[in-house]
């Protein structure tokens, strides 16, 4: 039996009592221009910004009476266990993308030297150079040929969108298979944290997708509308098998959720997930990206007679929602206002990306005025947050912040 208060996401809008972030750390500063494609970044944060930026949002949660954890400190906390600061540093080199066993001796031997769980966990993040070894020299012809590539073990510098490697719904947790092996490796703590820490390990929580499995969802992906409601993009990062496993999971476990929405979006960057054009702010109210407003294609998965049952819609995305949320009426709130250069812009830095801390109340980006304006006009209450450099890693106030516990709505 899982406490009330330990983990519960029955709706995107509930008041948000505990979540979890990430501070950004020198993962940050381990970008180059040259890294910038492989590590999924447009630009390179500055660093000391993006921390006051960031110390700003986790303030706005605390003023609001939201709980904040820290990623690293729950990593930590789950370290403090010898066997299981073990077989996390060998399972962590082993999904480097490190091929030479010389390599990986040597890696091995640095991390088991940091004795301090804190520092470890913040290495593991924000990467190991080779000129950190002092012993390391190029054995291999391959290690001489990439010589120059600066690091034995890549950083992790999207770690900040706590979003994506994993997401609460209902009373369980889904440990993501994420798209890039970038990425991927992220999800290596959501794993050790909900089987390992003290807070979570006794309670078995319900997995409804894990990282080890075939095919891409990312947290980015999934909304969950009300507590018989899931949406779910079928986007550049999440597969359509992906979501069918995941609904097969959650119908057969007695949790109250009955109906899963599979929205097909655009499969580009800029669309990167279904969070990215189109959030909840209010009960009947929704942030949306012009773009995905309809014709849309959904596919509505509900419980069948044979594991589950597929029908294809092609509505309105007003109707839509007003279908399976038995609402009388919807109000879609445009990013920018509608097609043009403002939405162009403020899609760009994530204006369709908000985070409902309560029905009717969210956290913005600073720099998204123009959608500011209309979310206000629409009477929602805001907390807008500076941007400038968080904003860099293309995503919003949603995608940084992971809930773990929502107040259900009455």
């Amino acid at each position: 039996m899982i406490p009330g208060d330990v983990i519960r996401i029955n709706s995107e809008i509930g008041k948000l009592k505990k979540v979890l972030l990430h501070r950004p750390g020198r993962e940050i500063e381990n970008l180059t221009p040259e890294l910038l494609d492989r590590l999924l970044f447009d630009d390179i944060p500055y660093l000391e910004v993006a921390v006051k930026e960031h110390d700003y949002f986790a303030d706005v949660f605390r003023k609001c009476g939201t709980e904040v954890l820290y990623l690293q400190d729950l990593m930590a906390e789950t370290l403090e266990d010898k066997y299981i600061r073990s077989i996390f540093i060998d399972e962590v080199i082993s999904e480097a993308g490190i091929m030479s066993s010389y390599k990986k001796q040597m890696l091995s031997e640095y991390l088991r030297s940091i004795k301090d769980t804190k520092d470890l966990v913040a290495k593991v993040m924000e990467g190991v150079k080779k000129t950190e070894l002092t012993d390391y020299s190029a054995h291999s012809l391959g290690d001489r040929v990439k010589i120059d590539y600066p690091f034995l073990m890549d950083p992790m510098p999207n770690l900040y969108f706590t979003r994506d490697p994993m997401a609460i719904v209902g009373g369980g947790i889904s440990i993501n298979h994420m798209r890039t092996v970038t990425r991927n490796r992220e999800t290596i703590f959501g794993k050790y944290i909900f089987k390992y820490n003290k807070r979570y390990a006794d309670y078995h929580i319900p997995r409804w997708y894990d990282r080890d499995m075939d095919f891409s969802i990312e947290g980015g992906d999934q909304l969950i509308l009300s507590n018989k409601v899931i949406a779910i993009g079928i986007s550049e990062r999440t597969d359509p098998e992906a979501i069918e496993i995941f609904a097969k999971k959650i119908f057969s476990s007695g949790a109250s959720f009955d109906t899963i929405l599979a929205f097909d979006i655009p499969k580009k960057r800029a669309f990167m997930h279904l969070d990215t054009v189109f959030t909840m702010v209010d009960y009947d109210k929704f942030t949306i990206h012009p773009d995905i407003e309809g014709p849309l294609t959904v596919y509505c998965i509900t419980p069948g007679s044979h594991d589950i049952s597929i029908e294809k819609e092609t509505m309105e995305l007003q109707d839509i929602l007003k279908k399976h949320l038995e609402l009388d009426q919807v109000t879609l709130i445009r990013c920018g206002g509608g097609k043009g250069v403002d939405a162009g812009r403020e899609q760009w830095s994530d204006g369709s990306n908000t985070l409902a801390i309560a029905p009717g109340e969210v956290i913005v980006y600073s720099r998204n005025h123009v959608t500011n304006k209309l979310l206000e006009e629409a009477g929602i209450k805001l907390h807008i947050i500076p941007s400038s450099e968080l904003s860099r890693g293309r995503g919003g106030p949603r995608c940084m912040s992971m809930p773990l516990y929502r107040e259900d709505l009455k």
